[in-house]
């Protein structure tokens, strides 16, 4: 096993992979002995699938998520989203995953905080078909633009809106990895001009659904906070850029006055 090991992460890193060893170890692993399989995996990652779309899942916060072709990858740096918000939350709380994805903020909250009210919210009906299998009956997964899917009873009660929005500029998403620019959908990386259109939309709607006391944590760039947490006090929260350089992650927290 070493010997094959050693030599699909040569092979590996002759291809440009950063992590060839822990790459070679996953293969091998999703392989589960069969060369064929093993051979299509290979052969799906040499021809530039993102790793977790080949093996079918994705790291995050200490869980596996199912992960789908054409729909957003979590990344890691997000955890920062997570640990802002369950900070804030208790059992039970309602929650919102807002532009949700996969869900792996919804499944991450419920490993940390224990049982929500929860609703996970896309536009992306095949990233929401991935998020309901994930979640599971856990919570509730919607489709539908931000705020338009979401249940009324949650109007003015929610907890924590949780949010990882786009925030790519336009002019950007071609400079991005070609891992995310030619197998995530637009919809997921593209943020409008500066990158923060869909924050302004969520700035401007998100307190017709927070209790008093209740948070937006919502991520971004550290090159974009500053500007993202203008957006949010104009509209009359509280603000604070949060940052864990462990995962490299920013995030914006927004509060509603009590």
């Amino acid at each position: 096993m070493t010997t094959a090991r050693d030599a699909l992460a040569a092979r590996l890193r002759a291809v440009g992979s950063v992590f060839a060893e822990d790459e070679a170890d996953l293969l091998l692993e999703a392989g589960d002995g069969d060369p064929v399989r093993l051979r299509a995996l290979v052969q799906r990652r040499f021809a530039g699938e993102p790793l977790e779309v080949v093996l079918g899942w994705a790291a995050f916060d200490g869980h596996r998520v199912r992960v789908a072709a054409g729909v957003f990858v979590p990344r890691a740096r997000t955890a920062v989203v997570v640990e802002q918000a369950a900070r804030r939350l208790h059992r039970y709380d309602r929650v919102v995953d807002l532009c949700c994805g996969v869900g792996a903020i919804s499944v991450a909250l419920l490993g940390r905080v224990g049982a929500l009210d929860l609703v996970a919210a896309d536009v992306d009906p095949d990233a929401t078909d991935v998020a309901a299998e994930n979640i599971g009956d856990r919570g509730i997964v919607v489709t539908g633009d931000l705020f338009a899917p979401l249940p009324e009873r949650f109007r003015e009660a929610v907890d924590v809106i949780a949010v990882n929005a786009p925030y790519v500029p336009s002019g950007e998403v071609a400079t991005m990895p070609s891992e995310a620019r030619d197998h995530e959908r637009l919809v997921a990386l593209d943020g409008g001009a500066d990158g923060l259109d869909v924050h302004r939309r969520i700035a401007d709607g998100a307190g017709a659904w927070l209790r008093p006391g209740g948070a937006v944590v919502i991520e971004v760039s550290a090159a974009q906070s500053a500007a993202s947490a203008a957006l949010f006090a104009a509209a009359g929260f509280t603000v604070a850029v949060e940052r864990d350089d462990e995962v490299d992650g920013t995030c914006v927290v927004a509060v509603r006055p009590a």
